[in-house]
C-alpha cells in the first residue's frame, strides 16, 4: 500500500498537507485582495471550508499561515536541489532547482506576469510590519535549509565551512532582489527571466556591469 514503507506519507498525512497548503494560499489571497488588517483566522477557515479550531491546529496566526509558503518553497528548493544529477554544475542544479519550485502566487498570466491587482496586493500586504517580522523568522529556517542540500551536494560541512551558508545566503539575496524588481516593475513583467538573470550574474561572480 502506498505510503507504508516506500518514503511517500500516507492518505491521512497528505490530506493533512493539502489542508495546510489550501489554508495558507487561502491566507495570501484574502490578505492581497483585503489588506491584511482586514483578514480574521475566521475568514481564512471559511475559504477552505474548516473551522477556525482546524486552522489553530496548523498555524498561531495568520502571518504564520502566509509565511508558510515561504517556509514550504524553501524545503521543496531544497528537495529539488538534492534530486538534481549529480553531473550537473552546481548553479546550473540551484537555477533549475529554484525555477522549478518556485510559484509566485495564483494571479498570473500564461508568461508568469502577474496581475496589477495581485502585484499591488501583494506589496502592500509584504509591507507589514508583522509579516516582516515573521518573515525574518522564517528566512533563518530557509537558509539553514538551503545551506544543509548545497553542503550535501558540494561534500561541505555547513557547522564548519562558510561556503555552504555563503551560497545559501547570496541565494535567498538573489530572490529578495528579483522579487523587489518584479514588484515594482511598470509596467508588469513575468518574473521568471528576472530570477534566471539573478541566479546567472551570482553564477558569475557578480561580475561589474
Amino acid at each position: 500500500m502506498a505510503g507504508v514503507g516506500d518514503g511517500r506519507p500516507g492518505l491521512r498525512e497528505r490530506k493533512k498537507q493539502e489542508t495546510r497548503i489550501a489554508l495558507s494560499w487561502a491566507a495570501i489571497r484574502l490578505a492581497v485582495e483585503r489588506g491584511f488588517d482586514d483578514v480574521r483566522v475566521e475568514d481564512i477557515a471559511a475559504e477552505v471550508g474548516v473551522s477556525p479550531r482546524t486552522f489553530n491546529n496548523y498555524f498561531s496566526s495568520k502571518a504564520e499561515a502566509i509565511t508558510a509558503r515561504h517556509l514550504d518553497r524553501a524545503r521543496q528548493i531544497a528537495a529539488e536541489l538534492r534530486a538534481r544529477p549529480a553531473s550537473e554544475p552546481l548553479w546550473e542544479a540551484i537555477t533549475n532547482a529554484v525555477v522549478a519550485r518556485f510559484a509566485l502566487g495564483q494571479s498570473t498570466d500564461e508568461s508568469g506576469t502577474g496581475t496589477r491587482e495581485w502585484i499591488t496586493g501583494l506589496r502592500l500586504m509584504l509591507s507589514e510590519p508583522a509579516l516582516q517580522g515573521e518573515f525574518l523568522k522564517v528566512n533563518a529556517a530557509v537558509q539553514a535549509e538551503f545551506a544543509r542540500a548545497v553542503a550535501e551536494r558540494t561534500g561541505t560541512d555547513p557547522t564548519a565551512d562558510l561556503y555552504p551558508g555563503l551560497v545559501a545566503g547570496a541565494v535567498g539575496s538573489a530572490l529578495d532582489v528579483a522579487m523587489e524588481h518584479w514588484l515594482r516593475a511598470e509596467p508588469p513583467v513575468p518574473f521568471e527571466p528576472l530570477l534566471r538573470d539573478a541566479l546567472r550574474q551570482l553564477a558569475a561572480g557578480l561580475p561589474t556591469p
